[in-house]
């Protein structure tokens, strides 16, 4: 699987078979996340084996079973730019979760933050998390706004590497699928801008990532 398919194939799912993370999988994604953490400044951790972490009431009315492994999205507070920063990272973790066999889910407000397992440091928080295990299904594709709402650029016009990249943009997971971005086209770079929306800049990093990685080519945000 490559990268193009994982972002077609990866849906969100809530319900995870009762089995733990296998050990060549972990080592991997924890060697992902280490490279996350020398490029991005951020403290991003995979906490394993922690049934306590989704045991809320939101978490149960949420339908999360068996999420008992994720990875928690750390970083300083003094970045101004931390949302954004852990939602790209998230998803690059995400996206080669998805091309090892697993399954994940963001989780921004149905988990127990105070359960949390995750180390930080001073002036460190939790951004969100992401559960992650072996799903009972693969999940189901999210409903997709037209790319004339998403985009400035007409599809006969759109270049092949800023289509490759809009489709990716389009399947990229969003806070209750709220799509609050838009696209343009700047020479041979993209430009994203976020809507005022809940979550709206972890949701820009997210679909930043999602661009970059089909097209090959940069998506700047504003």
């Amino acid at each position: 699987m490559n990268i193009r398919e994982a972002i077609k194939a990866r849906h969100s799912v809530r319900q995870f078979k009762a089995l733990p993370i296998g050990e060549s999988e972990a080592e991997r994604l924890k060697a992902v996340i280490e490279e996350c953490n020398k490029e991005s400044g951020l403290n991003i951790q995979l906490v394993q084996n922690d049934p306590d972490c989704f045991n809320t009431f939101l978490a149960h009315y949420g339908r999360f079973r068996n999420a008992d492994n994720y990875i928690a999205l750390v970083g300083s507070s003094s970045l101004a730019d931390l949302d954004e920063r852990a939602g790209y990272y998230g998803e690059r973790i995400v996206l080669e979760a998805q091309m090892l066999g697993l399954n994940t889910c963001w989780v921004a407000g149905t988990y127990g933050k105070g359960k949390c397992r995750a180390d930080k440091n001073a002036g460190e928080k939790i951004v969100c998390v992401i559960a992650i295990g072996y799903g009972e299904n693969e999940g189901k594709p999210h409903r997709s706004r037209s790319l004339e709402k998403l985009c400035a650029v007409k599809k006969e016009d759109m270049p092949v590497w800023f289509k490759n990249g809009m489709l990716a943009a389009v399947l990229a997971p969003t806070a209750v699928n709220q799509q609050r971005f838009f696209i343009d086209i700047d020479g041979e770079n993209a430009v994203i801008t976020a809507g005022r929306a809940p979550m709206s800049r972890i949701d820009l990093g997210i679909v930043r990532y999602n661009f970059e990685a089909a097209s090959g080519h940069r998506c700047i945000s504003k």
